[in-house]
């Protein structure tokens, strides 16, 4: 067993105001983000101005908030939101989804591109790569908070978490830091430093945070509001597989449209 290190979810205090590293998390993300799009687009000879970079930062940072409270809302606890309705927009109690979070994206980036008149893969494929750095500080976040922690198990680095009971649980949180953040960053970096079919990069990061999603679920404990939804299926992995298959099959589509227009 290693222990959990409590680390103070509020890093700053000033008078009422309390700042959270998880909030700061989200703020190293997306300003990664911007410094990282920018390397890209010069690499790739993309013309996208400051203010064009800006503006798509703050597209995104919408989308992954709206959405992402949207997806929690929709998926996770439905009928207690239906009940207090004035909850919805509660965000500092928790509760964020990714697949909602994702999907608030792609439409904040669909609007973003009719408006700024880019090809949708063309930013698409830019902020792929940015998307893993922005789930490994945000998992980090989790893990501090202690939320969002593993299954009971009896491996030799394995936790109790404060609000976790006495059981000694897999730091799933650091799991998915290292797969959904490292591994994929990693993996995304390393084809797009060759030539691909548009959308590439994007499918590339919808096939392989599923699979990601997919394989830590077996190791992180069910919301307990949800339990398992099916058998021994999860709402993430429910909500992830869909993913790899669309991933997979836009991947072939790409790469068949590619060899044919040779």
């Amino acid at each position: 067993m290693i222990p959990y290190p409590n680390i103070d979810p509020v890093f700053l205090r000033i008078g009422p105001l309390q700042f959270r590293w998880y909030g700061l998390m989200y703020l190293l993300g997306l300003t990664t983000a911007y410094f990282v799009i920018k390397a890209r687009a010069a690499a790739r000879g993309i013309a996208i101005t400051k203010e064009q970079l800006y503006d798509l930062i703050v597209y995104a940072a919408v989308g992954v908030f709206a959405g992402g409270r949207l997806g929690y809302v929709l998926f996770y606890n439905l009928p207690y939101y239906l009940e207090h309705p004035a909850k919805m927009a509660a965000v500092w109690e928790g509760g964020m989804s990714f697949h909602g979070g994702l999907l608030g994206v792609s439409v904040a980036i669909l609007l973003y591109c009719w408006r700024q008149g880019f090809p949708v893969y063309t930013i698409a494929d830019l902020t792929a790569v940015t998307v893993p750095i922005g789930l490994g500080f945000g998992r980090i976040g989790n893990f501090i908070n202690g939320e969002l922690y593993g299954r009971p198990t009896d491996v030799e680095w394995c936790m109790v978490f404060p609000g976790g009971g006495p059981e000694c649980r897999h730091p799933s949180q650091l799991y998915e830091a290292a797969l959904e953040g490292g591994l994929l960053f990693v993996v995304i970096w390393w084809i797009g430093r060759r030539p691909t079919p548009p959308g590439t990069l994007m499918w590339t990061f919808i096939m392989g945070y599923g699979l990601c999603r997919i394989f830590v679920e077996f190791f992180r404990e069910p919301d307990l509001h949800l339990g398992f939804i099916a058998g021994p299926i999860t709402m993430g992995q429910f909500l992830s597989a869909p993913m790899v298959l669309l991933g997979a099959l836009m991947l072939a589509v790409g790469y068949w449209h590619a060899r044919q227009t040779r």
